[in-house]
Parts: structure tokens; C-alpha cells; sequence
């Protein structure tokens, strides 16, 4: 018996202390300290979700306690398991018309902020929004300032109480753009451009991050936000365009292959760059732009055009007269392999 209790006292005390280290570290949580209207508003809809869910999850577990303390099973007690069942038309009406309201209370805040924190909705300010267009890549992040005509790798350096409109795009696997004092997280997606504004209101460095697996350096797709004065931007980016280090086709190309790099700063960028990002999945195996058009497969020297639905039309004879890579050695099958990733991938 005093085994049996210890273990009841240990695990209530293991509970207790639990509870209260998860709610006084809310206070070192980064979600909960913002630092701009987006995140601070995403931080309101949380507190007032949490709230919410207190007025059901509270009452029910003090009654829960004071159920099992009432009717528990005394030392001696020898009197039988006899129930009295009985209906409370007033108790049911009580404890089914509190969640339907809380529940309705919630849909409507969660509609609210729903609309109001719409990620390509800009934010209200007298600023004009600068415009950053960003890449994931593996394993490291390409930001573009096409207005500034400069590019930075794996840091971000932004006005701060100025408005930020964010263009996102993969060329590579799918990821997420998060910054979590300023806002919530949005994909990027390749053949897919995104828009988010945020806008830091007070001046300081932001942890950044990639939040998508996408393989094995995925967790070094770290960046820092550094929010800085207006006149200190002006100045960082009269430097950056000095450093003279120009980011070409060719270096961008080289940029994207798969591994991880330090922070970079471009003085200049190719330009229409990330629009060619953007379709250059929709362009890939030999097929132009454009969802009107049909798809064409390159059979070596022969083209075959797709009908509708992307199958090849019976009796093309494409697959026959197409080069047997078994028939033509080794190195012309690699060749041919080459050739096919690069149509795939457009690198």
C-alpha cells in the first residue's frame, strides 16, 4: 500500500511540476513574443483559441477529479455496485449548450482572422512594400531584391516599419518559408509563386528557417532576418551593389545544386531570373508554356505528340523507333540519361 501510494503521490507531483514549466515557458516561446502586426495577430487568434478550449477543458477536469476523489473505493468498503440511474433535462442543456457556443464563438474569430491574416493581403502603411523574392534551394535560401538589383544567400536585411512583400518559389523540393516573430509559415513550391507580406516593427535579428523536410541537410536551411533602420538598408544596399560579386546564369546554376552554403551577397542579378524559376517546371520535357498546348515527348531525333489525357496515339510507332539504349553501349545510354535530366530539371 505505501509503494502504491508513493507512486500516486510521485506521478501527480510529475504532472504538477509539467504543467507548470509548459506554461511559464510560453513565456520564452518566440510565437508568443512578436514583433510585427502579422505575427502579433496570429498570436491574439492562439491566445483566444487557448481560452476558448480553458472554458470546456477546465470545468471538465475538475469535475473529472472530484468524481473519481467522491466515489472512490474506501479500505472496508463492502457495499454493493447498485447505480441509480436518473435524466437532468436542466444538466443536459447546460453541458451541450456550452461547447455549441464556444464552438460557434470560435468559427466566427477563426473567420475573422482568417480574412484578415490572408498571407498576399498587404499590410495598411504609408510606405511603399519592399519586394524580396525568395527561393528555397538544397539546402540553402536565395533572396532577390529586383527593385535593389542585389541578391543575398541564407540572411535577409529588410527596413524595419516597412511593409515586406514576399514572392516564394522552389526549385527544388517543396518547403516552407517561416519567420516565426513576424508570421506564420507558406510554402514554396516549384512552377508555383507564392505571395506573403510581413513587416517587422522594431529593429533586431529573426530566426528564419525551412520548415519542410527535404532531405539530408535540410535542418542547416537556416536564415537571419535582420531588421534595421531605413537609412541603414539605403546604405547596406549602396554596399552590396559595391562588392562588385555579380551573380551570373552560370553561377546560379551552380548555386542550385544540392548542398549546403554560407551567407552570400550578389551585387547584381540576372534579370527576369526568378520568373524563369518559376516556369521552368512547366517548360521542362520539351513541352512550351501554356495549358492549351500539348505536350511533346522527345524519342531521340523523333517528336511524338501527345493527344488529350497525355497518351501517345496508337501506331505512333514513337517506343519503336526510339533508340535502344541496350543496343547502343554504355556511354551513349549515359549520355542519353544526362540529356533526359536536364530536360527534366532545366539544369
Amino acid at each position: 500500500m505505501r509503494i502504491s501510494k508513493m507512486l500516486r503521490l510521485l506521478t501527480t507531483s510529475v504532472v504538477m511540476i509539467g504543467t507548470i514549466a509548459l506554461v511559464s515557458g510560453c513565456k520564452s516561446m518566440i510565437v508568443f513574443d512578436p514583433k510585427g502586426p502579422i505575427g502579433s495577430q496570429q498570436r491574439d487568434l492562439i491566445n483566444i483559441t487557448m481560452l476558448l478550449c480553458l472554458i470546456i477543458l477546465v470545468p471538465v477536469m475538475l469535475i473529472f477529479a472530484w468524481i473519481v476523489w467522491r466515489f472512490r473505493d474506501r479500505k472496508g468498503n463492502d457495499a454493493p455496485y447498485q447505480p441509480v440511474w436518473s435524466h437532468s433535462t436542466k444538466l443536459e442543456v447546460i453541458w451541450w449548450s456550452i461547447p455549441i457556443i464556444v464552438i460557434l464563438i470560435l468559427a466566427l474569430v477563426t473567420a475573422h482572422y482568417t480574412y484578415a491574416l490572408d498571407p498576399a493581403k498587404p499590410i495598411a502603411s504609408d510606405k511603399k512594400a519592399v519586394t524580396i523574392q525568395a527561393t528555397s534551394l538544397d539546402w540553402k535560401w536565395l533572396f532577390q531584391y529586383p527593385d535593389q538589383g542585389i541578391a543575398t544567400v541564407n540572411y535577409l536585411v529588410i527596413p524595419a516599419k516597412t511593409p515586406i512583400k514576399f514572392e516564394l518559389t522552389s526549385d527544388g523540393p517543396m518547403n516552407s518559408f517561416w519567420v516565426p516573430q513576424l508570421g506564420g509559415m507558406i510554402y514554396t513550391m516549384s512552377g508555383m509563386a507564392t505571395t506573403m507580406f510581413l513587416q517587422a516593427d522594431e529593429l533586431g535579428n529573426y530566426m528564419g528557417t525551412g520548415a519542410n523536410f527535404t532531405g539530408r541537410d535540410f535542418a542547416k536551411m537556416g536564415f537571419t532576418t535582420k531588421a534595421i533602420a531605413q537609412a541603414d538598408f539605403d546604405k547596406w544596399v549602396n554596399d552590396a551593389k559595391a562588392s562588385g560579386n555579380a551573380l551570373s546564369e552560370e553561377g546560379y546554376q551552380t548555386l542550385a545544386m544540392p548542398g549546403t552554403s554560407e551567407q552570400m551577397t550578389f551585387a547584381s542579378i540576372p534579370d527576369g531570373l526568378f520568373h524563369r524559376i518559376v516556369h521552368e517546371y512547366s517548360m521542362s520535357r520539351g513541352a512550351p508554356p501554356g495549358y492549351t498546348r500539348k505536350a511533346q515527348t522527345l524519342s531521340g531525333e523523333k517528336k511524338a505528340e501527345h493527344t488529350e489525357g497525355g497518351q501517345l496515339p496508337p501506331g505512333n510507332g514513337a517506343q519503336k523507333d526510339s533508340p535502344d539504349m541496350s543496343s547502343t553501349g554504355p556511354g551513349h545510354a549515359i549520355q542519353m540519361l544526362d540529356h533526359h535530366t536536364h530536360m527534366n530539371h532545366g539544369k
